[in-house]
């Protein structure tokens, strides 16, 4: 039994230490945050998406208001006069008695009226009211697309941050080699013992260095958390995203929003049309009055009236042509804004595309002249053991080496940034993601 149990505990931290770096990976997999995430976070957390809902409210009662429009109006109204004289007949009849109406009268009506052209028009009013909302809604989604700009600028700043933070390390890793090779210089007596305090001095500066950059990542690091609503770690590790695969065609946005105005002032030219058209209706009209319709009764009455009732408001006339030329008006300008728009963002894809070839070729650069630098850097390493070189030589190869790396990771990054900034001004695909 005791052999058996000996083999079961073994057999356990077999798979336990099997499965202690899978389940590590995945720790990490999942702390690992990337820019998509970072921008659907900052989307939805976003201020400005709360007007979605309110658009859509506004859009449904609008709506609602506009269907109310073609539902019978009804109307009540009562009326109590008293006038000086009352019609009557100006001759007298042998053997009949003529009523005479009383000077005091009154009536009360309900009326119920249904606009047939109001029927005629609802569909072009819920157009209209259609098109504008899907205007607003559009507004927002060209605010909400400036989101990613924002994003890049701190997703890749951090990125950016920790490049210069891994390349701090690897200067420090040198200067460290070269303490060691000139206290091997001292033992041996061929270097003096004050030659390593340069090297010590220019760690020191090497660690404050590192101080500053970090101090600036958990800044970024803060802001980026407020814009995405999401706790982050100071330490949170940000995936280096895939260059995307750039479409030298433009669509922003922007475009679909000077669509959906056309659309709303064609709609708004079909309601000018509208307002010009005879308003044709059908009532009916109930109620009691003293008199009736009988007027020779004198008498309280019930009575109802049903019929047709049509009116014109030539006035419409007046203003079409000037209201339709506004519409035109419009259009035309909006043409110009677009025309404008695109004219600005070719030369903005243009303008980018010229950076991102230059980026290119500076990174093609980087990596002979790092190979150049570390040849001449770990030749004046060398020269430290036999006191041919001091101190001072090696930092000032050091710095040259450590410029040359920064310069590269630098360059790796804005190359990265570059790409995103492309496809952000010519246009994502999926402006909602």
């Amino acid at each position: 039994m005791k052999n058996i149990s000996i083999k079961l505990a073994l057999g356990f931290m077999v798979i336990n230490l099997c499965l202690s770096p899978m389940v590590s990976l995945a720790q990490k997999q999942d702390g690992v945050l990337s820019i998509e995430t970072c921008y659907q976070l900052a989307r939805v957390n976003y201020p400005l998406i709360k007007q979605q809902e309110l658009l859509a409210k506004a859009k449904d009662l609008s709506l609602d208001n506009a269907q109310k429009t073609v539902l019978p109006q009804v109307q009540l109204a009562g009326q109590a006069t008293y006038q000086s004289d009352v019609t009557g007949l100006p001759i007298s009849i042998p053997n009949v008695e003529v009523p005479s109406l009383n000077k005091g009268q009154y009536k009360v009506f309900a009326e119920l009226t249904q606009s047939l052209t109001a029927l005629l028009v609802l569909k072009d009013h819920k157009e209209q009211l259609a098109a504008q909302t899907a205007v607003d809604n559009q507004k927002l989604e060209v605010e909400l697309y400036k989101i990613h700009d924002r994003i890049n600028n701190l997703y890749f700043g951090i990125l950016l941050l920790d490049k210069q933070l891994s390349q701090i390390q690897l200067s420090k890793q040198d200067i460290q080699q070269g303490i060691d090779k000139i206290e091997t210089a001292i033992k041996n007596g061929v270097a003096l013992k004050s030659s390593v305090n340069n090297l010590k001095a220019e760690l020191l500066q090497v660690n404050q260095r590192t101080i500053g950059l970090q101090y600036d990542r958990r800044t970024y690091v803060q802001m980026l958390s407020s814009f995405i609503k999401k706790e982050l770690a100071e330490d949170v590790q940000l995936s280096l995203p895939a260059s995307m695969n750039y479409v030298p065609h433009i669509a922003r946005p922007e475009q679909t929003l000077f669509q959906l105005q056309r659309d709303a002032l064609s709609a708004q030219t079909k309601l000018i049309d509208a307002k010009t058209l005879p308003q044709l209706s059908v009532f009916v009209q109930s109620g009691v009055g003293n008199p009736g319709l009988n007027m020779l009764k004198a008498e309280t009455q019930g009575f109802y009236i049903a019929g047709l009732k049509l009116g014109w408001n030539l006035n419409n006339f007046y203003t079409q042509k000037n209201d339709k030329s506004l519409v035109e008006t419009n259009q035309r300008l909006l043409a110009v804004q677009e025309e404008a728009f695109v004219f600005n963002t070719e030369m903005e894809i243009a303008q980018q595309e010229k950076e991102l070839e230059k980026l290119k070729l500076l990174h093609e650069a980087d990596k002979e002249l790092i190979q150049l630098r570390e040849q001449v850097k770990n030749s004046t390493l060398n020269q430290l053991n036999y006191g041919t070189a001091n101190t001072s030589d090696y930092i000032l190869d050091l710095h040259a080496v450590e410029q040359a790396k920064q310069n590269q990771a630098i360059h790796e990054i804005q190359i990265l940034m570059a790409n995103y900034k492309l496809q952000i001004i010519s246009g994502i695909p999926s402006s909602n993601n």
